[in-house]
């Protein structure tokens, strides 16, 4: 009794352990914007802000060129999201449905893509879009992060689409439908957790990239909210809440999206199992 007392408890104390370990900073962050001056510079720790301000967010939504660069992060990250997922869809069906000749060497190369690093091609990059004279474009920068997720966006897809039974797509086509409706109408609502999986990975990815749009977009006006947030700390060095509420605003949407999509996974994957 007393050994299965312990294997049930042990776990749930590590969990809580790190529940903790990992979400004190981002509460430490948000706290410490919404924090006077007084209470940040102090040296007895203020943990809870009963003084609440929303002077930092003012003066980091004030920066310059600030709201030029949230419509850059959303355009390109959404943009890129979308186009990996019509690209990484269409390509998943064909991988989990068909056998064609070089197959399995596809997906090979789509997992070393994957595992490649995209920073050491950082100045290959520079160079074509240089080339190409689309600096200081989000059109490439779009191109680039939709080729920067697509990989893991496949093989993710792929492996729901493998999932589902071929007996929902045939008994569909007896029915009457063509291939491509019972994609839509009997396949696709069963992939919700997939591509809700996929969208936050992509979401994620594109939203906090830095190295590439630092290379190739140096004008203010192209840029996007990573680089703003490394200048707006060279900026405001010393003003911590400024920093923290810059910081938490950026953070934001993919806190937002992510309590969003979990959600809507799991009740997507409760679907899908019953109309299968």
């Amino acid at each position: 009794m007393k050994r299965s007392l312990f294997g049930r408890t042990w776990p749930n104390v590590v969990a809580v352990l790190l529940f903790i370990g990992l979400v004190f900073p981002v509460y430490w962050m948000f706290a410490t914007a919404f924090k006077p001056t007084g209470d940040i510079i102090s040296e007895d720790p203020v943990w809870i802000p009963f003084d609440a301000t929303f002077e930092h967010f003012k003066t980091a939504a004030e920066a310059d060129h600030f709201w030029t660069m949230v419509m850059n992060s959303v355009t390109v990250t959404v943009l890129a999201v979308v186009f990996a997922l019509i690209v990484g869809l269409a390509s998943a069906f064909a991988l989990a449905r068909m056998r064609f000749k070089g197959r399995r060497g596809f997906i090979v190369g789509f997992m070393i893509a994957q595992m490649a690093p995209w920073e050491v091609m950082t100045i290959a990059i520079y160079m074509l879009v240089r080339d190409a004279d689309m600096l200081n474009s989000l059109v490439p920068l779009t191109f680039f992060y939709t080729i920067m997720i697509l990989p893991l966006t496949l093989l993710t897809l792929r492996g729901f689409v493998a999932a589902v039974p071929r007996e929902l797509e045939e008994a569909a086509m007896v029915d009457g439908c063509s291939r491509i409706q019972a994609f839509r109408r009997v396949i696709l609502p069963l992939l919700a957790p997939g591509l809700m999986a996929s969208s936050l990975f992509g979401f994620i990815t594109a939203w906090n990239e830095f190295a590439l749009v630092l290379v190739i977009n140096k004008e203010a006006e192209a840029k996007t909210l990573p680089v703003w947030l490394n200048g707006f700390q060279t900026v405001y060095g010393d003003d911590w809440g400024a920093t923290m509420a810059a910081s938490s605003m950026f953070a934001i949407p993919i806190l937002v999206l992510f309590v969003f999509l979990q959600r809507r996974a799991v009740a997507g994957l409760t679907d899908g199992a019953v109309k299968g």
